[in-house]
């Protein structure tokens, strides 16, 4: 079983690979085309129905950008489309997000301290979730408030800061920041899927069949793929976040997640003014800074159990498995040996004051909990401990993998 752990593992790098490079793609775009219009001129003599232009310099030669507000008078021989960067991103993600967080859920997604729910209601919520935002946001931006996007805003970020609660309450918390982001991320590629590509068709059918295409379909994808530049910045955060245990180990996690929501309004918002303005509102930076540091401050409140209520809490059937498995009291020697000095509540690493990524490596339901993650760091690879800390010998990470493979054969 745990042989196909590895090959499970890559597979789980080359979609996460996908994911991040069909999303640079996507994010590049996104930036590069707010920036572009932003910064559009008026010139004398521009083509009837051009709004303004743009010349750049890059690649060793000139490029001259017109954008026309509405459409041209006649369909473009040759059009790009610009869709599947957000289509492919997003397809990947959720692929990752099944693959490490419902099937890794009893590890990664569900905490028994938090909410008692089994793994296919942990999945149930996992998936349901996601797609409540889109919907609300899409209400929204349909009704009255559509005309008000300051209001609209402040309308989704309330929303956010109730779904980053939400989670917190019963997912981990790297799992609760890790939705946040996909939650996020479903409202942007829904707004390219189901509003900004069809009313570009719309336009693109009217331009072919002879008709005059309505300005509102415009002004609307506008409007959207506007929202979208706004919160790419958070959901990149959250999507890092799973690195940094001072973001989702916390007490306030939940609170950290939403006020990087407000760091990516002020730092787009300079970024923007200064591409139509030539300058930037420096008041951003201040703004951003203050929320930095109260992040900071936040983060420095310890979300983990004590030993005590590790110790007093029942296994969970996977972890009463690994620890009745053959093997177990040698390799848990061998982790409280060569991994408790730094995945501890407390650890005593000189300089170290939380366990790296969070992971707790102390008592017996610590280690039986999280007997993949060993069996792939310490057992199978030399990627733990850190050489520099440790200097483990193969016997010992012989000793790792005998265990979980005895575990995952019934032995």
């Amino acid at each position: 079983m745990y042989d196909l752990a590895v090959l499970w593992d890559w597979t789980a790098f080359a979609v996460r690979w996908l994911h991040v490079v069909t999303a640079m793609a996507w994010i590049g775009a996104s930036f590069f085309f707010i920036a572009l219009d932003l910064g559009l001129k008026k010139a004398p003599n521009m083509p009837a129905g051009v709004n303004g232009e743009e010349w750049q310099v890059h690649g060793g030669g000139f490029y001259h950008i017109q954008k026309y507000l509405v459409a041209p008078e006649n369909m473009p021989e040759h059009l790009i489309w610009h869709k599947w960067q957000s289509y492919i991103t997003w397809v990947s993600g959720a692929a990752l997000l099944m693959i490490v967080y419902w099937v890794g859920g009893e590890l990664f997604l569900l905490d028994p301290t938090k909410a008692d729910l089994a793994l296919w209601q942990g999945i149930l919520i996992s998936g349901g979730s996601l797609t409540i935002g889109w919907i609300l946001y899409d209400l929204m931006c349909k009704s009255r408030l559509g005309e008000t996007p300051t209001v609209l805003m402040l309308l989704l970020f309330v929303i956010l800061v109730v779904m980053s609660w939400g989670y917190n309450q019963i997912f981990t918390g790297r799992a609760a920041l890790l939705h946040l982001g996909a939650f996020t991320a479903t409202i942007m590629t829904a707004n390219v899927f189901f509003i900004i590509m069809p009313n570009q068709r719309i336009v693109v059918k009217d331009l072919k069949e002879g008709r005059t295409p309505d300005p509102k379909y415009g002004k609307i994808a506008k409007l959207r793929s506007t929202h979208n530049n706004y919160l790419t910045l958070p959901v990149v955060f959250l999507m890092l976040s799973t690195h940094y245990p001072l973001s989702f180990a916390t007490e306030y996690s939940w609170i950290i997640a939403s006020l990087v929501f407000l760091t990516g309004v002020t730092i787009r918002h300079y970024f923007n003014t200064m591409h139509a303005t030539g300058k930037g509102p420096h008041w951003t930076w201040g703004v951003t800074v203050i929320l930095f540091i109260v992040i900071a401050w936040l983060s420095t409140a310890s979300m983990n159990d004590t030993y005590e209520e590790a110790e007093a809490r029942p296994l969970t059937e996977t972890e009463q498995r690994f620890v009745e498995a053959d093997g177990f009291e040698g390799a848990y020697d061998v982790v409280i040996s060569n991994c408790s000095m730094c995945h501890a509540r407390e650890p005593v690493w000189t300089g170290m004051q939380w366990p790296p990524k969070g992971v707790v490596l102390e008592t017996q339901s610590d280690v039986a909990r999280h007997a993949p993650e060993i069996y792939m760091q310490a057992g199978l690879s030399h990627a733990m401990p850190p050489p520099g800390a440790v200097q483990m010998d193969e016997e010992a990470r012989r000793t790792i993998v005998a265990w979980v493979r005895a575990a995952s054969s019934g032995n």
